[in-house]
């Protein structure tokens, strides 16, 4: 059951907002989403967005399988104009997962066949393809690169709850950094991916820099030595490097990034209640970017909002924002009515999360200037995400409604929404953490359970939830 969800209209949730301190706005009217918007000379059509939302579900080859095809056809179909398509690992070495996809001179026929799918069953929709913007989430998993860690720099807080996959403990002391050389190479790395990606028809490409994956860390890397770290310019030299080649290479390809603005530091559960709780740390804060030195539970934007501005100088056509990082802080990323099995409770109102979204969404919309933000943080806000969304689009302080987990149980929302302007209540995505359970659940064949929304998507993941609870009752045993 619902433990803070308790609303029967936006009314409620602007009321619980000023409650809790904080000034919110809906609009019954949803005309705003239904604008077109350009993006890096393309038009767009609505400005729904379906986030990068991974499904665990591609072959240890990293090729996608018959769920991936699946699950875009579905996303194709469902009429939001702006798919964002996931993560999709730039070399095998930074795949987060066994199961997370790969682009590759072997995957490419397969990854252009699921692009093509997803147009497809846009236009069998009814849906022109003209103003249909489709890409996929670059990424190297750094730190969290499942065979084993590759960091970019040692971090004293990160490092107590990093796990090294290889050996089932914490990462060792004396385990070292990505060299300079290193970077280099997987910055080379990064722009194949994206010559690759616009070969098998990717509208855009993101260059993920979020979640302390590899390119978010070094935005943290104040103590790393060398060409990538201390100052902010190192620190961007990798990001920025690669943006010029890809924009040298492949002029015609959107280039697009989803930044984390604050990383915070590693939660504990604590207590009968499992509530979430800061772990020690000493002062100042040297590894925490976007947060204040003194207090890393307090935001400092004054560093990602001049890099907001650096990566639009740089050529960076749309950005998408996020906060925290699902492996230390999930609160943040994804405010929820249930934590995970492997979580915590969170330490406040989900509703503060949602709002911490659209507040350092709104100032990174503004350092932007033209280029379109597309904000998150939606789903826990459930039958009223988008009529708080319209709010924000019309003030200006997004361009974009980003859907992530609310995506995998109404795929289709933007159809809904144009044709009755409401979500279909049958199929509202509740943040019960469903899905994230199921691919937490490790004990697969391959490692990995795929993952979608076992209540509202029965026929097909019903089954994978009964067999990876019952595996997960075993264990506990």
């Amino acid at each position: 059951m619902a433990r803070y969800f308790k609303y029967k209209s936006s009314d409620d949730v602007i009321a619980d907002a000023a409650r809790l301190g904080h000034r919110l706005e809906a609009s019954k009217d949803l005309s705003p989403l239904f604008q077109s918007m350009p993006v890096g000379g393309r038009q767009v059509g609505n400005r729904l967005c379906i986030q990068p939302m991974e499904g665990c579900d591609g072959t240890p080859a990293g090729f996608p399988d018959e769920l991936t095809f699946r699950r875009y056809v579905r996303f194709g179909a469902g009429g939001a104009k702006l798919i964002w398509g996931e993560a999709t690992a730039i070399e095998e070495r930074g795949r987060m997962n066994p199961r997370q996809l790969l682009i590759s001179e072997e995957t490419m026929p397969s990854l252009e066949k699921m692009l093509n799918d997803c147009r497809l069953a846009h236009r069998e929709a009814g849906f022109s393809t003209d103003d249909l913007l489709l890409g996929l989430q670059l990424t190297h998993s750094g730190r969290y690169s499942y065979r084993t860690p590759l960091m970019a720099m040692r971090d004293p807080i990160l490092d107590l709850v990093t796990i090294d996959k290889q050996t089932g403990q914490l990462v060792a002391a004396d385990k070292p950094v990505l060299t300079d050389a290193e970077l280099e190479q997987i910055g080379e790395l990064y722009v194949l991916a994206a010559r690759r990606a616009y070969q098998i028809g990717c509208d855009f490409i993101d260059i993920k820099q979020c979640h302390r994956y590899l390119l978010s860390e070094l935005l943290a890397a104040r103590i790393r030595p060398g060409s990538y770290g201390g100052c902010l310019e190192n620190r961007m030299r990798l990001v920025l490097d690669v943006i010029k080649a890809i924009r040298t290479e492949v002029p015609d390809l959107i280039l697009a990034t989803r930044m984390n603005v604050f990383d915070g530091i590693p939660f504990k559960g604590q207590g009968e209640e499992f509530i979430g709780q800061p772990i020690p740390v000493t002062f100042p804060i040297e590894t925490s970017f976007g947060a204040c030195a003194t207090d890393p539970l307090q935001f400092d934007l004054t560093e990602p909002l001049e890099v907001v501005r650096r990566l639009v100088d740089a050529g960076i056509s749309l950005l998408n924002v996020s906060v925290g990082n699902p492996y230390a802080c999930p609160h943040y990323v994804r405010p929820a009515e249930q934590p995970p099995v492997d979580g915590y409770h969170a330490p406040e109102h989900p509703l503060l999360g949602v709002l911490r979204h659209f507040e350092v969404t709104k100032e990174v919309q503004k350092a932007a200037g033209a280029v379109p933000v597309v904000g998150s943080g939606y789903s826990w806000l459930q039958d009223y995400a988008f009529e708080i969304g319209a709010a924000n689009v019309k003030q200006g302080s997004c361009q974009f409604v980003g859907l992530g987990r609310g995506s995998l149980s109404q795929p289709d929302f933007a159809i809904h929404l144009a044709k009755s302007g409401a979500l279909n209540r049958k199929t509202v995505c509740r943040t019960f953490s469903y899905c994230t359970n199921l691919m937490r659940t490790k004990d697969h064949p391959w490692g990995q359970y795929a993952t979608g929304c076992p209540p509202f998507d029965k026929e097909v993941y019903g089954p994978l939830w009964k067999e990876a609870e019952g595996k997960r009752s075993a264990a506990s045993k």
